[in-house]
């Protein structure tokens, strides 16, 4: 397996010393060529002062005025290092101190200069640490020399690839003037220029690859799994054997149903749900979630894969899986009729929905019926004859949802609703961090519900036994970046504030939601509201979750064919069933339930070996800066193709004149979203031709000074579109009528006294 210096480097913790064989391990170093790069990066590294050798052993050096950041570049040369803490400057890099790091690469900067005033401090990359661009999309052209050169279409990538026309692959001269997908053979070193290797020809342009290749190309997606990962899938049993039934909890008598979207996927079957009638007018809700650590070994080639993919992706029509078909038809789906073997989340409640005790057990399940959301709806609407025990079934499931999403909405918690669902939307609240709803129809949020429960009730029970969790958790929006959605609201008359002006609370966004329902722009404000939302983060410390009102102990259990983070929490209850210790000592007479919540606070000693306590801490530690990589790059990617999808629409309207809502103002223009076709565009400053217009920053304002006409957010206008940039997603517009009347307060810089082409005061001061 290969590795990066960043996942060499996340290794060394705590000033503590490491072998080069304990590293070899960690990263997964088998082959005698990984090993020996090992090597040679050891000693390159303490050449360099990051790494020293003790005894044959390495340990990382502190180093003062020296920080780790994302390298984020503009098309006009402006550079910056991006570090992951919030509260951070960023850094500006002039393009001679960049050491050839290329845009997106992660590196480690030495700032040589503070910052001042509105100035970012400024540094030079020492080293880099991880490449973000195995390949890129570029044009081909042949020099004057006969040198044929890749010039890549991302314009923020300051570069050309030299082309060896030898190597396998298509034709370069035939590709010339041609869109091709060029993979890295070797990164740029000191003056030699980088060289690639081309490995497909998309078209004449952007627009005439697909939509999806050309995402797949961009990120150097994967499109087959390894050899050994299908050979290893196919060596799984076909079917439940008695041997795989001992010492569970059979629960194959209880009507079962799975439930997901009308045309989804074998791998959204990996939970199901029962209820049970219970004495003294109790329930027992059952949300049995697939047992793949039972058949997936820690540190095999289909255990290795998952983790270096994390996530499964959803683009468009597309799914690149985290696990090969063939064992998500063998061991991972739940499918109708057959048995399997689950981890079952049995929780008991009194008719009012207040949970009373729930339990965790290794089961085995038997799945009877599976519906789509539209049947939900329609047996819970009554248009449907269905089996009156999976009618009951389905109502009172509904029944108990609406009570347990009574309690999320109580504590703050609140449903986002879109006119589409994003595509890479899982059936709980997912990586976008709350409930989201393309209507108001209770079926989907039936299952997010009980879900976000279930996923709820998991982790708090790993927290109260002190065992290692991979926690979720989700920073409350900046109270900054709501302004203009406040500023906004309030144009449109909508009364809307912050409970605490510097802070956002949930119970905020809770009231945003049910005011925008009563709202014609609806779904331009609901969308705007999502887009403050801060992404969530895989953490090995218990924090607060903003979309689900949490204030600590949430994390994802319920989909472990779709997420790896859900596959590791399940590998540590594994190990609670098998190792977990229920009492103090082997003479105690006294033991707790491992299994059931009655035991928290019960507990004073170490529920697990300590070796196994350190083993998966150590997992859990290497794992988590790799899954939030590839939760980021999911979202990247899913966003960057219906961004495609979109701006290939806005092309069929090219010279039509649309209505539009104003939702973003700066100095340099204002952003339009086009109510029919929801796609923002701009309308630049220099196309208001009718006056000098000026920028009210404060009022977030366009403002003519002789025709008092005025662009505020929130106001309607008519735009011609103008035109369309498909690759880079830009979309011009032209204003043909609507504003408002300004009203008489002071007037601020113009515009074009404001645009000084100097030096970026920060990375985010910039127009892309």
């Amino acid at each position: 397996m290969e590795f990066s210096i960043s996942s060499l480097l996340n290794n060394f913790a705590d000033d503590k010393l490491l072998a080069p064989k304990a590293l070899e391990k960690k990263l997964d170093c088998q082959a005698s060529d990984t090993v020996r790069q090992l090597q040679i990066t050891l000693e390159a590294l303490e050449k360099v002062g990051i790494l020293t050798k003790e005894r044959g052993k390495y340990k990382r050096l502190s180093e003062d005025g020296v920080v780790e950041g994302k390298l984020r570049c503009s098309s006009k040369g402006f550079c910056f290092a991006i570090q992951d803490q919030d509260d951070t400057e960023d850094i500006y890099i002039r393009e001679s101190q960049l050491n050839t790091a290329w845009n997106g690469d992660r590196v480690l900067v030495k700032v040589t200069k503070e910052g001042r005033r509105r100035r970012s401090p400024e540094g030079e990359v020492r080293l880099i640490l991880e490449r973000s661009n195995p390949s890129v999309i570029a044009r081909v052209k042949k020099t004057e020399a006969g040198e044929y050169r890749a010039v890549p279409l991302d314009d923020r990538l300051l570069f050309e690839l030299v082309l060896n026309p030898e190597a396998e692959g298509p034709d370069l001269e035939a590709a010339i003037d041609q869109l091709v997908h060029v993979e890295i053979v070797r990164y740029p070193l000191g003056p030699v220029s980088p060289l690639g290797r081309v490995t497909q020809v998309l078209g004449s342009d952007a627009q005439s690859a697909a939509d999806t290749e050309l995402v797949f190309c961009k990120y150097d997606l994967p499109r087959t799994f390894p050899e050994p990962v299908i050979e290893a899938a196919e060596a799984l049993p076909r079917k439940l054997r008695k041997t795989d039934q001992k010492k569970r909890l059979s629960l194959q008598d209880i009507p079962t149903v799975t439930i997901s979207n009308r045309d989804a996927n074998p791998a959204q079957l990996d939970h199901a749900f029962s209820v049970k009638k219970l004495k003294g007018n109790k329930w027992q809700i059952g949300v049995h979630v697939t047992d793949l650590v039972y058949y997936i070994d820690a540190d095999t080639a289909i255990d290795r894969q998952a983790s270096q993919r994390s996530t499964s992706m959803f683009l468009g029509d597309t799914v690149l899986p985290l696990f090969p078909d063939l064992l998500v038809e063998r061991i991972g789906a739940l499918t109708t009729g057959n048995e399997h073997l689950a981890i079952s989340i049995l929780i008991t409640l009194n008719k009012d929905g207040e949970i009373l005790e729930f339990e965790l057990q290794p089961s085995v399940i038997q799945v009877d019926h599976h519906l789509n959301y539209e049947q939900v709806q329609e047996i819970l609407d009554g248009e449907t004859k269905s089996d009156k025990t999976l009618a009951d079934v389905i109502g009172q499931l509904h029944t108990i949802s609406q009570q347990v999403q009574a309690h999320r909405f109580e504590r703050g918690s609140f449903d986002i609703h879109l006119s589409t669902l994003p595509p890479q939307i899982m059936s709980d609240e997912g990586d976008l961090g709350a409930v989201i709803l393309s209507s108001p129809t209770p079926a989907r949020s039936l299952v997010a519900d009980l879900l976000v429960l279930a996923n709820q009730l998991v982790i708090s029970h790993l927290q109260a036994l002190a065992v290692p969790v991979v926690y979720q958790i989700q920073a409350p929006p900046d109270a900054q970046d709501l302004q203009d959605l406040l500023k906004l609201a309030d144009n449109i008359q909508l009364s809307l504030s912050l409970q605490e002006d510097d802070t956002a609370q949930p119970h905020d966004f809770r009231t945003f939601s049910q005011t925008f329902l009563t709202s014609e722009m609806s779904p331009i404000l609901f969308e705007l509201l999502q887009a403050t939302l801060k992404p969530v983060q895989y953490s090995v410390l218990s924090g607060p979750h903003f979309g689900l009102a949490l204030v600590q102990n949430y994390g994802h259990f319920t989909s472990p064919l779709n997420r790896y983070g859900d596959l590791l929490n399940q590998r540590i209850l594994h190990a609670v069933f098998a190792e977990g210790r229920d009492r103090r000592t082997s003479r105690a007479k006294e033991r707790v339930d491992l299994r059931n919540n009655s035991c928290h606070g019960q507990i004073s000693w170490n529920v697990l070996p300590p070796e196994t306590q350190r083993d998966l801490e150590s997992l859990i530690t290497d794992a988590i800066p790799h899954l939030n990589e590839q939760a980021d790059l999911a979202r990247q990617a899913s966003q960057d193709l219906t961004g495609l999808q979109k701006t290939k629409q806005m092309q069929t309207h090219t010279g039509e004149v649309l209505q539009g809502i104003i939702t973003g103002i700066q100095s340099y223009g204002f952003f339009v979203r086009i109510e029919t076709l929801m796609v923002e565009g701009l309308v630049h400053v220099s196309s208001l031709k009718d006056d000098w217009y000026e920028y009210r920053s404060r009022q977030q304002t366009l403002v003519g000074r002789k025709n008092r006409c005025q662009y505020r957010l929130g106001d309607r206008v008519d735009v011609e579109v103008k035109s369309v940039d498909y690759y880079r997603q830009q979309i011009d517009l032209i204003v043909v009528g609507g504003g408002s009347e300004a009203s008489d307060e002071p007037t601020e810089l113009p515009v074009k006294q404001q645009q000084e082409d100097t030096l970026p005061t920060d990375s985010s001061s910039e127009e892309e």
